[in-house]
């Protein structure tokens, strides 16, 4: 009787959270006529698929999501290249105030980025990066506390033999490094690359702060753009809503065990 209201309990929120992606996927086949109707009609009669192609073309998405790629791909490679550096500095090496500097690390995730928001505009309108994609991207190549500190929780669980065993063999800390922990690192590193893809790919506050020409827009700003001063265009909304969900909905299905197998790796496999 418990599994029965267990899965019964599942399905209805289940249905809850799939809700609101059919209304969106349905909106945007719907027909102008059908967008407004009382009582909605959740089924539209005539399927519209061309409003995803008109859409898209209504604003220059194609170099939207060419800006958008470039920021969440670069930003990606940074934070795995940075936070795996850190994280083996602070896991292997013994220097005088590690675990003082780590506690500092990690304290720096207890301040939300609202606060820093406007110390950093003001940086970065000095360094003349206002207007460009830079802001968005070289932050990360400075790593992150909370990918630095997941990664340091698993190289933890390396037992260090394996170093010590390379480096009697004449191997550099860099070769252990490479050779050695990162091929271990494998579900850390994907789960790290699925998270930092979902913030930037979905990030809104911070292209819309730092960037004023259109030709620089990502994805989000773009979509913002479809909000006129005398009305909204809820078709074209969904439509390109749904489209720039594709990407994420499919990263995270298809690396959805290597995400579980990240959190809940805890030493080696036999």
């Amino acid at each position: 009787m418990k599994k029965v209201f267990a899965y019964v309990l599942l399905i209805v929120f289940s249905l809850l959270f799939i809700a609101p992606l059919f209304w969106a996927v349905t909106t945007a086949l719907k027909s102008p006529q059908e967008l407004y109707l009382f009582p909605p009609k959740w089924i539209p009669t005539d399927w519209k698929f061309s409003n995803f192609a008109e859409a898209w073309n209504i604003q220059p998405f194609n170099l939207f999501l060419k800006n958008t790629l470039l920021v969440t791909v670069l930003s990606t490679i940074g934070q795995l290249i940075s936070c795996t550096l850190v994280a083996y500095g602070f896991a292997r090496f013994q220097f005088k105030g590690r675990d003082f500097l780590f506690l500092v690390v990690l304290a720096t995730m207890m301040i939300p980025w609202e606060v820093t928001m406007i110390p950093q505009y003001m940086e970065f309108n000095y360094l003349g990066w206002i207007n460009t994609l830079k802001p968005l991207i070289i932050p990360s190549w400075f790593g992150s506390a909370y990918y630095i500190f997941l990664l340091r929780q698993f190289i933890m669980t390396l037992p260090r033999e394996l170093d010590e065993a390379a480096t009697i063999d004449g191997a550099s800390k860099m070769t252990v490094l490479l050779r050695i922990i990162v091929p271990l690192m494998g579900p850390s590193l994907i789960l790290v690359s699925v998270f930092q893809f979902m913030s930037c790919w979905n990030d809104y506050l911070g292209p819309l702060i730092f960037l004023n020409d259109q030709t620089k827009y990502t994805l989000t700003l773009g979509l913002s753009q479809f909000k006129g001063m005398y009305g909204v265009d809820m078709q074209s909304i969904m439509a390109i809503t749904c489209l720039i969900s594709i990407p994420p909905l499919a990263i995270f299905f298809f690396a959805q065990r290597y995400i579980v197998g990240g959190i809940a790796t805890t030493g080696i496999k036999g």
